[in-house]
């Protein structure tokens, strides 16, 4: 997961509103505006981004406020590190077009789930980074997706690698890809980004 921690209310709406992300964790008690403002504020401009809200309130009526808010999921403080990351995959998923945790693409087949990617039946290795990569052109498959949309989707706020590194991590993926007996699915668009085209079985 690539991750972008915000400090207080009025950046996390501003942050939420520029970029497409794919779950937000809102805290309740943030400064400057607090977490069900931004929600509220979020969905009354039409941000459907799953929102997943944390307290360290866990009165009936706070956790019914956050829902009214606009809040898909409510977790109460304390809580273990591997619910949260649980219910994050579970907004996700639920956000997505596509339910499935198999992702396709001629003889290319992704297990999202077990997380583990076959091309003509055999596997192939990637990196954490390119199982990103690629999972994000399987499940925008047709579309341009430029390098922005790359960065903000597979790194954060931090990213400072620049365009080679983009171009590095693509052009592995194809190496790879055409090793196994995939055509290129990939083209590149110059000045705009790429596309993924399902290549032929």
């Amino acid at each position: 997961m690539a991750v972008d921690g915000l400090d207080d209310g009025e950046d996390a709406l501003a942050g939420a509103r520029s970029l497409d992300y794919d779950v937000i964790v809102l805290d309740v008690m943030l400064p400057r505006l607090s977490g069900l403002e931004v929600c509220r504020q979020l969905r009354s401009h039409h941000v459907e981004t799953p929102i997943l809200m944390l307290t360290g309130l866990d009165a009936v009526d706070d956790r019914v406020a956050g829902l009214e808010a606009g809040a898909d999921d409510y977790l109460v403080k304390p809580f273990a590190l591997k619910e949260v990351v649980a219910r994050l995959r579970a907004l996700s998923r639920r956000h997505l077009s596509q339910r499935t945790s198999l992702l396709t693409a001629g003889p290319i087949v992704m297990d999202t789930a077990a997380h583990t990617l076959t091309v003509n039946s055999q596997i192939v290795e990637l990196t954490s980074k390119e199982f990103s990569i690629l999972e994000y052109f399987l499940l925008n498959q047709g579309r341009l997706i430029t390098r922005s949309q790359l960065i903000e989707h597979v790194w954060s706020f931090g990213f400072d690698g620049g365009r080679n590194l983009i171009e590095v991590y693509i052009a592995r993926l194809r190496r790879k890809l055409g090793d196994a007996g995939a055509a290129d699915p990939l083209t590149t668009l110059r000045g705009s980004g790429y596309r993924f085209v399902s290549p032929a079985v």
